[in-house]
């Protein structure tokens, strides 16, 4: 398997490569050279499966065993999710008859960025201690400075991932006061030497900006060899379509239906997903590609709402509020104007409409798309603004849907279903990423009139992305009025308490100039005693 940016300039990239580079030289995202379809008998096949089997199953159709070998896949997949608390990984918890959460939060930052970013982690030394031991004795040494944006989980699951990772060095941007409390403490109570955290004045979109400054600027590149562990490397996409596939099995367990009967046939899953940068639900995208029974896939959003704007209109716009800017949110990981993966999804819907004989693999169409999102980027840069053809929309509108979810549904949901009236329904705690997909499903579950299973053919699962205790101001303003409600014994986790006392390091970075935060990295390199 090979892959190749979605500009149209870089190709023929092992997964390796896509890997440790992370960004296209030419600025494109990494996409896989065709989607592989799934084995003949992968339902009978995989039905009983744990996470773990099921991740090496679905990695190894992406990653050729020259690269790395099965066994040795095996052994970093067992080892990326022993530090999950839940066997099972991403449990499939039931609300009602025929509405599921997803729980992505059991890793050890309590995100469902944990379940890539363990992975890539394990990745990045796998890859590098291999290449330094190809080396001749006094040879060089292969480093790594991964640099990343966020607004706030990717932070501290990049950091829990990478900690005192072999010849890796982590730098992770996030806007100053515009993260959680807790995700805040999470980042920069981690004291390993390698780790390093940049509280920058600005918001998170200033710090992905730098961040992609940085990948840009060859010699700065060169110098410390830049790798990414924000979505845009590929290697976090792939992990995540692991979950999609666990859901599916996991409810056909519990209902006890044969995956390859008809009667699993007859079932349509609908996803929900909290949707900001769009690799959640683009993993989705990828399962549902692959061969995975999926019948929508609802993008979630809050008021920061380009992706439902693009829906409606066809145009990719930033503006966002009155003044073009992002809108602080009761869901901060959500509150981005540009959305980075949705380039991956337009790469292919530009390949599919345009192909006059349907051979949409043809290497003469694959470059026209990348041109052509190549153009719509640049477009992007400069007007704010791009134009999609109404073929390639309605191409998207066959598994996509979009949603918009404004802070009152979000804070109105938490309650709803922590005090529900509903005897056929659990209560459960949301965080408010996880309650803007409900919101969305509920929506949507009134206004297309569907049924959901066994009343119906409809099983609706939203992603659960954050434990609850992640956003203590957001799910205790909802739920202050509830009698009996104490956050501390009802949601708190053992592994958050005192964590806000912590001693902490941080820089401050006092505007968002990538020239300061290179500045900053080479004098914290030089701390850690390496010299370039």
């Amino acid at each position: 398997m090979q892959y190749r940016s979605t500009r149209g300039q870089a190709k023929n990239y092992s997964f390796e490569e896509a890997v440790m580079t992370g960004l296209g030289p030419d600025g494109g995202l990494f996409i896989p050279q065709e989607i592989p379809a799934l084995p003949a008998n992968w339902r009978q096949d995989w039905a009983q499966f744990s996470f773990q089997e099921l991740a090496v199953e679905i990695l190894s159709l992406f990653i050729d065993d020259s690269e790395i070998p099965r066994a040795e896949l095996a052994q970093l997949v067992e080892r990326s999710y022993a530090t999950f608390r839940s066997e099972d990984v991403t449990p499939l918890a039931k609300i009602r008859n025929g509405f599921y959460i997803l729980e992505l939060f059991h890793g050890p930052t309590f995100a469902f960025k944990d379940v890539a970013l363990q992975f890539v982690g394990n990745l990045f030394e796998y890859f590098l201690e291999r290449r330094n031991s190809r080396e001749p004795a006094g040879g060089k040494t292969h480093r790594l400075t991964v640099v990343g944006a966020t607004s706030g989980d990717t932070g501290s699951a990049a950091i829990y991932g990478l900690r005192n990772k072999k010849n890796v060095s982590v730098f992770i941007l996030h806007p100053n006061g515009r993260v959680s409390p807790i995700q805040e403490a999470q980042m920069t109570t981690v004291l390993d030497k390698n780790v390093h955290n940049l509280s920058v004045e600005g918001t998170f979109d200033d710090c992905q900006d730098i961040v992609k400054n940085l990948f840009g600027n060859k010699e700065f590149n060169n110098r410390h060899h830049l790798g990414a562990v924000n979505s845009i490397n590929w290697a976090r996409i792939l992990a995540q379509t692991v979950y999609y596939f666990q859901a599916y099995f996991s409810l056909l367990r519990s209902l006890d239906i044969d995956a390859a009967s008809p009667e699993a046939d007859a079932i349509k899953f609908d996803f929900s997903v909290p949707t900001g940068n769009f690799g959640d639900v683009l993993a989705g995208y990828y399962a549902y590609r692959m061969g995975l029974p999926t019948n929508k896939l609802l993008i979630a959003t809050n008021e920061n709402d380009i992706l439902y704007r693009f829906f409606k209109s066809h145009a990719y716009e930033k503006q966002t509020g009155a003044d073009g800017g992002v809108k602080a949110t009761l869901s901060p990981a959500m509150d981005i104007l540009v959305s980075s993966n949705f380039e991956r999804l337009l790469w292919y819907l530009v390949r599919e409409t345009e192909s006059d004989d349907g051979k949409s693999d043809s290497e003469e169409l694959c470059d026209k798309a990348g041109q052509t999102v190549n153009n719509w980027m640049q477009e992007l840069k400069e007007k704010g603004v791009f134009r999609v053809a109404d073929e390639a929309v309605l191409k998207a509108r066959e598994v996509f849907d979009a949603a918009r979810v404004t802070d009152v549904e979000t804070s109105a949901t938490i309650l709803s279903y922590y005090t529900t009236e509903n005897a056929d329904q659990c209560s459960y705690v949301l965080d408010p990423h996880t309650a803007v997909g409900v919101a969305a499903a509920d929506d949507y579950i009134q206004n297309t009139e569907i049924k959901t299973h066994p009343a119906g053919s409809d099983i609706f699962i939203c992603l659960a992305t954050a434990h609850p205790a992640k956003f203590s101001e957001a799910v205790e303003a909802a739920l202050k009025t509830t009698p009996g409600f104490n956050f501390a014994q009802d949601v708190l986790p053992e592994e958050f308490r005192g964590l806000l006392e912590k001693e902490r390091r941080v820089t401050h970075v006092e505007r968002a100039d990538p020239q300061l935060v290179m500045d900053v990295i080479e004098k914290e390199l030089r701390g850690e005693g390496i010299s370039f």
